[in-house]
């Protein structure tokens, strides 16, 4: 890996949802379709890893792109990937999935 290619920063649930509260990060939620039946968050783009559409990359918004996944292992793929095709400038993973965002009390919509 080259030494000047940006690393994948991963941030915790709360730092994730202070972002999009503020209108600066979107969430790219990479999980399959019959996760998001269990819990999904309100505004996240969905593009899941097993189909995953590089056009429906929230890249042209000006704001940080917070992949998210279950717990963490595919964002850091997935944000990892982005990274070294030069798609992202700058990637972010979230630590613990929908199950640190749910934990940490944040909204998540069920069913």
């Amino acid at each position: 890996m080259p030494a000047d290619r940006p690393e994948v920063q991963e941030i915790d649930a709360a730092t994730a949802k202070a972002w999009v509260d503020a209108g600066e990060a979107v969430l790219l939620d990479v999980r399959e379709h019959q996760e998001l039946e269990q819990a999904r968050i309100d505004g996240a783009v969905h593009n899941a890893m097993s189909t995953f559409d590089f056009e429906n990359i929230p890249k042209d918004s000006g704001k940080k792109v917070i992949v998210m996944c279950a717990h963490v292992m595919r964002s850091l793929q997935v944000a990892d990937y982005l990274l070294s095709q030069n798609m992202l400038d700058e990637a972010y993973s979230m630590t613990g999935g929908i199950v640190a965002w749910a934990q940490a009390g944040f909204p998540c919509e069920h069913g």
